[in-house]
């Protein structure tokens, strides 16, 4: 937006201002060119969800012409919508990038880890994440974590030391004054970095609406078959099976985040086109994780425990 400056005694001139989306916008590109420009070998956590898709079409913004400088990095549970997986490889192909792949079911399969007893897997990434990273050498590691998410991610940092053994210690941060990140980290540590820290659930959707930024199909509204459990609404896929007592029911959804088919939930609604979930976002009072991840409701400090282990 321009405004006339009207101080007594100066010329007219334009002031220029940034709106909401577009502060957000230049305060993201600033930080992956931050990134880029401090380390030597920088990684984008890419799964094809809503956050990574928004995070990749700022490093392409920050980079154009030129191509996206790094690679991006899926942790693949095995469990994952075979729609967002498609997504995935689709964009990866159409932006010519290199794609590392992390995959739970290497690590189940050779022993490495064990199936949960619930049959979930979001909380198995965290080992094949911290080997990716060190097999890689991989220094820096784009995460689309928001503050708006989860009580745990509010309290992180844009920049986020991990130490030798991938892990985050909430009690020793580095300040972040007038937006200077300290990227310094000695071998075997590393960095997460969080373009989309300050962003809301409501920004991101409004930036996906304005910015005209494809997404799968899931996040809009369809018909399903699904059971409900433990308060979610669970489809039924080959890895989530309804118990005794559990009926199916074929609804009109949608999903607000996309992660382990078995571990997250979608939600009832209407919302077919992109304003239609602008609308019915602007209106919940309840973060996507809390509404629809199981992983996050094992305890007050689940999503904490996991962070300090070196999950995203």
């Amino acid at each position: 937006m321009t405004v006339v400056d009207d101080t007594p005694g100066t010329a007219e001139r334009p002031t220029y201002r940034l709106d909401q989306l577009a502060w957000l916008e230049s305060e993201a590109i600033h930080i992956i060119r931050e990134v880029a420009a401090e380390f030597e070998r920088p990684v984008l956590l890419f799964s094809g969800g809503k956050d990574s898709v928004v995070m990749l079409h700022l490093a392409t913004k920050a980079f154009w012409p030129a191509p996206v400088p790094f690679p991006v990095m899926h942790v693949d549970t095995g469990h994952n919508f075979p729609e967002v997986l498609a997504f995935r490889d689709a964009t990866v192909e159409r932006l010519g990038l290199r794609l590392v792949v992390a995959s739970v079911q290497d690590y189940l399969d050779d022993g490495r880890l064990r199936e949960r007893s619930d049959g979930t897997r979001n909380q198995l990434q965290t080992q094949p994440l911290l080997d990716g990273i060190t097999d890689h050498k991989f220094d820096a590691v784009f995460g689309g974590g928001r503050r708006d998410e989860e009580k745990a991610r509010a309290k992180e940092r844009v920049f986020s030391l991990r130490d030798e053994f991938g892990q985050w210690d909430p009690r020793n941060q580095r300040p972040e004054l007038w937006n200077l990140y300290n990227g310094r980290h000695r071998p075997g540590e590393h960095v997460r970095v969080f373009p989309l820290s300050n962003w809301t659930e409501l920004d991101v959707w409004q930036y996906i609406a304005a910015e005209g930024i494809e997404l799968p199909e899931l996040y809009y509204a369809h018909e399903r078959d699904v059971f409900e459990r433990d308060g979610m609404l669970v489809a039924v896929t080959e890895v989530s099976q309804p118990r005794p007592g559990e009926s199916v029911e074929r609804r009109l959804v949608r999903y607000r985040t996309v992660g382990d088919m078995s571990g997250t939930g979608a939600v009832e609604s209407d919302a077919a086109t992109v304003e239609d979930v602008v609308v019915e976002v602007a209106a919940t009072r309840l973060t996507e994780r809390g509404a629809t991840r199981a992983d996050d409701r094992a305890s007050e400090a689940a999503m904490e425990d996991r962070k300090k282990e070196g999950y995203f």
